[in-house]
């Protein structure tokens, strides 16, 4: 599996590379990137063959957003797929300062929650300013779920449903203003809710479906195979356990999940394939899953995960990973696809 093979969206027919490049780390995640690093780091995803980039108004409070939008200015338009989220209005507010929310340089904008309607149609205006462009590929409706919003998420979830922020959407795809859309997630059971909701095009899962963790598999990746909405794997490593920094979810692992990441690394490494290269490659097995975008800090980061990612996984790794109830009995592994 090379990192520049494209796969097609069922719905959409929306294109995307395997591997695709996250962009929250160009809006400064917990440390500063330069505006010629960031600029570099889109350079070379695209000299690796990626055509696929995912950003967030919220990355940066703007910052990741103009700095895709000029990495890509010179690229045409047609050969690539720009992913960005909807569901935070950013609002120009002078106190902002840096590290809130983790962005060690943000921009002079606080976001404040918006799933409504008019919110949708005005953050997806506001993206495309900042970026740059005409037309958005496709617009994620980002962090909706009880994760991230606790009892408020009734309230908002009433916004995006009854509120018109899907009608928006709708709206939006119909016209042909965007190619797709559906939900940017770190819960797997909002996005299932959403199937019922809307026909989606794609759901970006965070963190639910990985080496570690395969809760999202039934109730959801097998419900979008059999709808026809892609999966795009988000937070692979699972906040960076799974290559080696000891977070999980964004804090601290717990003693358990270090055992278990432990035991997944001593096998990994009986078959001589990194850790981080079997995380990167084992959602592939799953029919619905079209692509994995995974952030960089540096060229060199890139690199290695562009290596990672192409690195031969023996079938027998796969075999022993269930065999030791490692992964789930039933997950669908690279290699086994029909």
């Amino acid at each position: 599996m090379n990192a520049n093979d494209t796969r097609t969206l069922p719905r959409s027919g929306l294109t995307v590379s395997a591997l695709g490049l996250g962009c929250s780390q160009l809006g400064g995640l917990y440390r500063p990137m330069s505006a010629a690093d960031a600029a570099a780091l889109v350079d070379a995803a695209w000299a690796a063959g990626l055509r696929y980039f995912d950003t967030a108004p919220y990355y940066g409070y703007t910052l990741s957003e103009r700095r895709v939008g000029v990495g890509l200015a010179p690229r045409e338009r047609r050969a690539f797929t720009l992913s960005t989220k909807v569901g935070r209005l950013m609002r120009a507010d002078a106190s902002v300062r840096p590290g809130d929310d983790g962005w060690a340089e943000p921009l002079p904008f606080r976001p404040v929650y918006d799933y409504s309607y008019d919110g949708i149609m005005r953050s997806h205006d506001d993206s495309r300013q900042r970026l740059g462009l005409a037309r958005i590929d496709m617009l994620y409706v980002h962090d909706i779920g009880a994760m991230t919003h606790g009892d408020r998420h009734a309230h908002y979830w009433d916004q995006l449903t009854r509120g018109g922020g899907l009608r928006a959407l709708d709206a939006l795809r119909s016209g042909g203003e965007i190619g797709g859309f559906g939900l940017g997630v770190n819960e797997w059971e909002v996005a299932a809710d959403a199937l019922n909701e809307a026909a989606l095009d794609a759901v970006l899962l965070a963190g639910r479906y990985t080496l570690l963790e395969q809760t999202a598999l039934e109730p959801l990746l097998d419900a979008c195979a059999r709808e026809g909405t892609a999966i795009v794997i988000g937070g692979v490593f699972n906040s960076g356990l799974l290559a080696g920094n000891g977070k999980f979810n964004y804090a601290d692992a717990s003693a358990d999940v270090i055992d278990k990441a432990t035991r997944l690394g001593a096998l990994c490494n009986r078959f001589d394939v990194p850790l981080p290269a079997a995380a990167l490659q084992f959602p592939f097995g799953h029919p619905a899953v079209v692509s994995c975008v995974v952030g960089a800090r540096s060229v060199a980061q890139l690199k290695q995960n562009i290596a990672w990612f192409e690195r031969p996984a023996p079938a027998e790794l796969w075999d022993a990973l269930r065999d030791e109830g490692l992964i789930a009995a039933h997950a669908p592994v690279p290699g086994a696809r029909a």
